[in-house]
């Protein structure tokens, strides 16, 4: 069975919308190699529509001389839950529905390695409170947001997730990475 590995950019206060709030802290090399470390050994990309729908003209046309995680992005097979998107514009892209927590735990089972989640708010809780998060790899910024869709929305189900790396980089992001 393949691991569900989830990667965030966060604020303090937990907001994770469309993180243009991290630009002005820049990207630590070191950053990356985290990054790179969640996405080691993965197979499979899960999405969801809005992050599918921002990722496709960001990535696509990306090369490795562009950003190292280029091919990781285009080359794997990204996984894509949507009721409303017909099709996948995307190379190596599957449409595989609505949400259905059973859906989710049979495509793990079928793929070796991890599956890599990135941004996905709506999809990532609802991982989250079917239990279905194996890795969290959080990018946490240091500034608050007030407002904002969160991580941990109040309502979900309670949780305990063992701390395996903590870094801190020069611009003041923390990298966490958990386990649950």
């Amino acid at each position: 069975m393949g691991t569900i590995r989830v990667h965030e950019f966060m604020t303090l206060d937990g907001v994770i919308d469309t993180p243009m709030w991290t630009m002005e802290y820049g990207f630590d090399p070191r950053m990356g190699e985290a990054i790179g470390g969640a996405m080691a050994g993965c197979q499979g990309i899960l999405l969801g529509r809005t992050t599918y729908e921002m990722f496709e003209p960001a990535w696509s046309t990306r090369t490795e001389a562009d950003d190292p995680g280029a091919p990781f992005m285009n080359d794997t097979t990204k996984y894509v839950v949507s009721s409303t998107l017909q099709n996948a514009t995307w190379r190596n892209s599957e449409i595989i529905g609505p949400y259905d927590p059973e859906a989710i735990r049979r495509l793990a089972d079928d793929v070796d390695g991890g599956i890599y989640v990135s941004g996905s708010g709506t999809l990532v809780r609802a991982l989250l409170a079917d239990g279905l998060v194996d890795e969290l790899h959080l990018c946490v910024y240091p500034l608050t947001r007030g407002e904002g869709p969160r991580l941990f929305e109040p309502g979900m189900p309670s949780g305990t997730w063992t701390l395996e790396t903590c870094e801190h980089y020069d611009n003041g992001v923390l990298y966490l990475h958990y386990r649950s």
